[in-house]
């Protein structure tokens, strides 16, 4: 009887049933409508729009199917006060005496389809299942704003302690860079759906397909942003968070789908190598990104002819041997605080084959605030960043570079091997 109740405990909520309003001041029809969709949402039935408007006052509703014309008041001024009332609703009208300006006007007001009377099953289901659709995309992205948000009021308000506010501008800039990168990538997505899009007014097959993948991943790079935020908050209050272990090869997929769409890319040639047998690393896992992401965008922008940018990465389980690295023209070392050089070690490296670091420069480019690129094209905060996320990850970088001939970055961080 307990592994029941265990087993009922750990069981996913099942998610709320989604509510239907069906108005037609026909008695058939409404009743057609209730059988086919009984079994598949809250149902709610009016016979006039006063009713409708009265259950739309009084219910959370996702979608609407309003019969055009209609004794008393019409289908259209229907539509109208229900999206007065709840501006996201997703209404469909049906009509049995189609007129092109009937169609235009309800358009006009925010209909997102029209159905001919008589409608068979088949099209009206799909018709109320793709409103659904669209209904939860508004509802996720509102969401998403919210969260924003309110992590913008809790940043305006945050006191920072007296030796944090002395460096504020550098933590300010340091979000906004970070911020920076999921930001051009939503950018991006957003610019892949509106293209799909172009002025249809519906979406089918493929185009939704296509539509659901994007706004997932737009949802995800909302997370990042709000993760860093997060991040940078304890780093505020100096209260750092405990690192949780995470499995590389999902880290490079995740660089990889970032990489895909940024327009650092565009002329150039990526490679992400996932390791033949994964590793874990016990580092924040919005970290990680965030160095590998610094760095990669560093290496696609080194120069503006076309080049190679590979990331890789493999174990090193005797530990590294830096006895004959010296910092100097071509190279510079790192070591972050704790840095036990104890195998197993997950070597990571960032290379590219484009004009190199001048010896000159090598020296500075930790530096905060240090860029060669031109006014307006650069913060120079990506490797001061990388420099402090590193050191808090007890993790050490090797620096090698020779003019005209690339640069790799080589990370060292404590790893163990994955187990089946």
């Amino acid at each position: 009887m307990s592994a029941t109740i265990s087993e009922q405990a750990e069981a996913p909520a099942e998610k709320p049933r989604r509510t239907l309003l069906i108005v037609d001041d026909e008695e058939g029809p409404r009743q057609s409508l209730r059988v086919v969709f009984k079994e598949d949402y809250n149902l709610l039935i009016a016979s006039d729009g006063q009713r409708a408007v009265e259950l739309a006052q009084q219910h959370k509703i996702n979608v609407a199917v309003l019969d055009i014309r209609m004794t008393g008041m019409s289908g259209t001024e229907v539509l109208e006060r229900l999206k007065a009332i709840q501006p996201s609703i997703e209404v469909i009208m049906l009509t049995a005496y189609e007129t092109v300006e009937t169609i235009r006007q309800a358009l006009r007001l925010g209909a997102c389809d029209y159905l001919n009377k008589p409608f068979d099953v088949a099209t009206v289901r799909k018709a109320v299942s793709t409103a659904m659709e669209r209904h939860s995309f508004a509802d996720e992205i509102r969401a998403n704003n919210e969260k924003l948000a309110a992590l913008q009021i809790e940043l305006h308000d945050q006191k920072m302690q007296e030796e944090i506010t002395r460096t504020r501008g550098e933590i300010y800039a340091s979000i906004i860079h970070d911020i920076n990168g999921p930001l051009t990538i939503i950018s991006g997505f957003i610019q892949i759906i509106n293209q799909r899009m172009g002025d249809s007014k519906r979406l089918e097959g493929d185009d939704l397909e296509m539509v659901r993948d994007r706004l997932r991943r737009i949802t995800r790079q909302v997370s990042n942003c709000i993760e860093i935020s997060h991040r940078y908050l304890s780093f505020m209050r100096q209260q750092p968070t405990a690192p949780a272990r995470i499995h590389v090869n999902q880290i490079l997929e995740d660089l990889r789908e970032l990489l895909h769409v940024h327009p650092s890319k565009a002329g150039h040639t990526l490679k992400i190598q996932s390791l033949a047998n994964d590793v874990e690393l016990q580092i924040n896992g919005t970290d990680l990104i965030q160095i590998l992401l610094n760095l990669s965008i560093n290496a696609l922008q080194c120069s503006t002819e076309p080049h190679l940018v590979e990331i890789s990465g493999q174990l090193v389980e005797a530990g590294a041997d830096f006895s004959t690295i010296q910092d100097g023209p071509t190279d510079r070392i790192l070591y972050g605080q704790g840095f036990a050089n104890t195998p197993p070690l997950l070597l990571l490296c960032v290379r590219d084959d484009g004009s190199g670091i001048p010896p000159e420069v090598l020296p500075k480019i930790f530096q905060p605030y240090f860029t060669t690129k031109a006014p307006g094209k650069g913060t120079g905060l990506g490797l001061a960043i990388v420099h402090r996320l590193l050191k808090e990850a007890r993790g050490c970088m090797h620096v090698h570079s020779e003019p005209g001939k690339g640069t790799a970055f080589n990370i060292y961080l404590p790893a163990s091997v994955r187990r089946s």
